[in-house]
């Protein structure tokens, strides 16, 4: 039973972050259940989603842990299954979870990385919008809130591998916005957080001073105050450095 004497913005909402076990995934998460919403944490690693699971607890808010390897698309759709069997519908699915790949030209690109990289950032976006779409569709007022990079739209050299699957992810996510807008309450966004203090910045700016960058609660608190707003569908936020 929802608690009526709760007046967060999110209270009695059900929101899915993916990558939530660490980064601007974690903080997201943390940051959603700050403003009342239960929040399941998807992610591979158990014990780094629970640490997450136990600090949103610890602050006062709820959360479910969803271990879940999210290039097996049959497995995001047992995860669906399990969800809707529990909550009616979804009101935020976070798309967060990503792979840098090797920074590499383009003829030079791994084919067997570039293969995995591609179902983590672009295949996995378009089964978790399938699997969930009966569920947002229920919700009365459904965001669906993707991470995207600034070299989705201006390429960039030895980024193509990456770039190119942020570029198609935006375009899927952009396109299933437009398919639902006139039928659905459903609005979807498009967040660029820019620099920022995560293991996948370090990886490829090793030399870069990670003290001058903004940490992942910024982000998550700009995501999760983009969700309550009343922005329109396919809105995209560019955070400054």
């Amino acid at each position: 039973m929802t608690d009526t004497t709760d007046n967060r913005p999110l209270a009695g909402r059900l929101a899915l972050v993916t990558g939530a076990s660490r980064g601007i995934g974690a903080a997201t998460a943390i940051e959603l259940a700050r403003d009342g919403a239960h929040v399941v944490l998807v992610a591979r690693s158990v014990p780094d989603l629970e640490a997450v699971e136990e600090q949103i607890h610890a602050a006062g808010g709820s959360a479910t842990i969803a271990p879940l390897d999210l290039t097996d698309g049959e497995s995001i759709g047992r995860l669906a299954t399990a969800i809707s069997g529990r909550w009616e519908a979804l009101d935020v699915l976070v798309l967060n979870a990503a792979t840098l790949g090797t920074l590499a030209a383009v003829t030079a690109i791994d084919t067997k990385e570039f293969a995995r990289l591609l179902t983590l950032n672009i295949a996995s976006t378009q089964a978790l919008i399938a699997a969930f779409d009966p569920m947002l569709r229920k919700s009365s007022d459904a965001r669906v809130v993707t991470l995207s990079t600034g070299v989705a739209t201006a390429p960039r050299a030895y980024w193509g591998a990456y770039g190119a699957s942020k570029a198609a992810q935006d375009v899927l996510v952009s396109a299933y916005g437009q398919e639902v807008t006139k039928i659905s309450k459903i609005r979807t966004h498009i967040v660029n957080p820019g620099p920022t203090r995560t293991t996948m910045r370090a990886r490829a700016y090793p030399g870069e001073d990670p003290a001058t960058l903004k940490t992942p609660d910024v982000v998550g608190r700009a995501i999760a105050d983009l969700v309550v707003s009343d922005a329109a569908d396919g809105t995209r936020v560019d955070l400054p450095r």
